[in-house]
């Protein structure tokens, strides 16, 4: 492979990264005009999403090859449950959000469909494609929060979330994640990277989905 999977998917999805960058959310995000009950709700379900991708990750390093490859994914799922967490913590307490809330939230159908395919992804598909699967959250997080970042309102009441996902430190998790996975990419078949491929794509889509349903506020549309 002359360029990297990681290069390669970045490259593929451009254009959805973008789209992404402009969904509202973000948008409203950035200048900091964003409703305080939009964002209440996001939170809630990336709370849903990150204890569940958190779970993903610690599959990743339990059918690891290598020790390298194991400490890595055990630590970033380490990050996504207490470090990622404790900044939900603190916008809980700065937008009202109660325990009671969160505990007897559901998650919405976007974050469901989301979360229970990376866990396919591992469980039915393997190392490789769950690997790449875990991958667009990494960087799709990291390059929203540094172009918001560029572009921000001073005193952004969303300032801390912006800062968590420009941060340097978050990056060189991604570009490590990304790196793990190029290794994967590399020694894989063909046929292998195809899939890998087709399981970067869609949870790039899923990122799409997830941030424009927050905004929405979208649930269940039936109840039982």
């Amino acid at each position: 492979m002359t360029e990297s999977f990681s290069a390669r998917m970045r490259a593929e999805t451009a254009n959805l990264l973008e789209r992404i960058l402009n969904l509202p959310f973000n948008r409203e995000l950035a200048d900091g005009s964003l409703e305080p009950a939009r964002f209440q709700n996001y939170v809630i379900q990336d709370a849903i999403y990150l204890l569940e991708y958190g779970r993903v990750l610690a599959r990743i390093a339990a059918v690891a090859p290598d020790p390298d490859t194991i400490a890595l994914f055990a630590k970033s799922a380490e990050g996504a449950i207490l470090v990622e967490r404790a900044l939900h913590a603190s916008y809980f307490e700065q937008f009202g959000i109660t325990k009671e809330q969160v505990a007897a939230a559901e998650p919405s159908p976007t974050c469901l469909a989301y979360t229970d395919f990376l866990q396919a992804s591992v469980a039915r598909d393997g190392l490789e494609v769950g690997a790449a699967a875990i991958l667009p959250c990494f960087r799709i997080y990291w390059d929203v929060g540094r172009r918001i970042a560029a572009v921000t309102v001073p005193d952004n009441p969303y300032a801390a979330w912006i800062d968590n996902y420009s941060d340097q430190t978050f990056g060189d998790a991604v570009l490590a994640a990304e790196a793990a996975v190029d290794r994967m990419a590399e020694a894989a078949s063909e046929a292998m990277r195809a899939r890998m491929r087709r399981a970067y794509h869609r949870c790039a889509q899923y990122e799409w989905m997830f941030w424009d349903s927050a905004y929405r506020m979208a649930g269940w549309p039936v109840r039982v």
